[in-house]
């Protein structure tokens, strides 16, 4: 994150200039949040990478659309927008993946850098994978608000903004996703390691 508002305000003011040492400070201080974005809607490493390259080059091209506010909402609503498009695109031109044709080449969420012993990354692996396909069997609608709130931990108000929706919706959407993943996660809570069989909604 970016230090201070006024620390922000000003490398937008000078991106828009077209200083792109500016711009390039506001990207890193929100790719992280952008990639974990896309990863949970697209479900793989390599889609949310493009996702997240091509969004920022999106929002570079469109900052003099940007009219004040919050701006970590309005970049990540260019991420979600983007994310979905291409999901909408597949659907219309369904095409095999490495994945489909049997070449693993993505095994989730990167192994944390404190290096677990391999039973360890297996399990933790299991149990994201087990979440990870609870919530990609959610709608669009409800898997975006669900990323955003419980995963990113942005606020109502902040998920409002990048949705351009209501705070009720965002709400009803939220708890009906909830129950759907906790359902989901019960059902095949007996596959994962002892350790992972969740008494929480996570």
């Amino acid at each position: 994150m970016v230090s201070n508002p006024q620390d922000e305000q000003k490398l937008i003011r000078q991106a828009l200039k077209g200083n792109l040492d500016a711009f390039n400070a506001l990207v890193l201080a929100y790719q992280d949040s952008a990639y974990s974005i896309a990863y949970r809607i697209m479900g793989d490493s390599e889609s949310a990478a493009d996702a997240t390259q091509d969004s920022f080059i999106t929002a570079y091209r469109r900052l003099n659309t940007y009219r004040g506010g919050n701006f970590r909402a309005w970049v990540l609503r260019i991420v979600t927008n983007t994310c979905y498009d291409e999901l909408r695109r597949r659907k219309r031109r369904p095409a095999a993946s490495l994945d489909e044709m049997g070449a693993d080449m993505d095994d989730g969420a990167p192994v944390p850098d404190d290096s677990p012993s391999p039973e360890q990354a297996a399990q933790q692996n299991e149990l994201n994978q087990a979440i990870q396909d609870c919530i990609d069997g959610l709608s669009e609608s409800q898997r975006m608000v669900m990323v955003l709130s419980d995963i990113e931990g942005l606020s109502y108000q902040e998920i409002v903004d990048i949705l351009g929706t209501n705070l009720g919706t965002v709400k009803s959407r939220l708890s009906r996703a909830r129950v759907t993943v906790r359902d989901c996660l019960q059902a095949v809570q007996e596959l994962l390691p002892s350790i992972y069989r969740l008494d929480n909604n996570e």
